[in-house]
This record gives C-alpha cells, structure tokens and sequence, in this order.
C-alpha cells in the first residue's frame, strides 16, 4: 500500500505578494510548482497501482494530475486576464477530479488518503481562488 505525500514542498507564501511581484512565466507561480510536485507525486503513486488500472484508474489520475498545471501555464500564456482566470478554473476543476480519484483509490485500498492529504489539496484550492479572485479583482478596478 502506498502513501500519500504531502505535496507542498514550497516556502508558504501569501499568494496576494507573489500576485504582486513582476511574474515573468507561469513557472514563477508557486500554484504551478506546487502542481507540478503533484504530478510527479500521483505518477510515483499510480505506479503501484494494480495492472488491471493501467487504462482506468491510473491513466485517470495520471491525465488530471497534468491537466492542473498545464491549464495554470496555458492561461498565464494567454492575452486577456479573462482568459487566464477560465484556464485557472479548469486547473481547480481537474484539481478537485483528482482529488475525489485519490479518494476512491484509498477506497479501493490502492493507496492512503489521509486529512493531511485532503486539507493539501483544500489549500491548493484556496491558492488557486486567491489567484482568481485578485486577477478579477483586476478586471474590474
């Protein structure tokens, strides 16, 4: 049985200051760092993962896990803020599909999914909400 690793190896920052701080690539947002940690983390999980999950449960979470920070670094590429707050709100939908897969797979005894887990996965939402919630801020001052 595997664990779950909490995935926030990052220094705590206000997502208010990094908002802030001359961003020059999506690679400076600690949401994107901390996604991409994650998916290394559901990758390094899935791989004990019955065989029989090959193209269920394991391609599943391994396609939300990426989906996060790719749609984080799709829409920071993008012109319009308006853009960039839709692509953020895929990433915290594929964030939360993700997070109920890990449920399941504890559910199904594949791995463990602790509180600490859960609340890892509360707390990149609220970044990710932090960040939209500033950049609509944005639009409309």
């Amino acid at each position: 049985m595997c664990v779950f690793l909490t995935f926030f190896p990052l220094r705590r920052e206000s997502i208010f200051t990094v908002v802030e701080k001359s961003i020059r690539s999506h690679k400076d947002l600690d949401i994107w760092k901390i996604s991409m940690f994650l998916v290394k983390e559901t990758y390094l999980i899935t791989k004990s993962f019955p065989v029989t999950e090959k193209f269920g449960l394991t391609s599943q979470m391994q396609r939300s896990a990426v989906s996060v920070p790719s749609n984080i670094a799709e829409g920071a590429a993008r012109k319009s803020t308006k853009e960039y707050i839709n692509f953020l709100s895929i990433a915290l939908g594929s964030l939360s599909e993700l997070e109920t897969q890990y449920i399941i797979a504890s559910q199904l005894q594949y791995c463990e999914f602790s509180k600490t887990s859960e609340q890892e996965f509360i707390n990149l939402k609220k970044m990710i909400r932090a960040l939209m919630n500033k950049l609509s801020n944005k639009i409309n001052n």
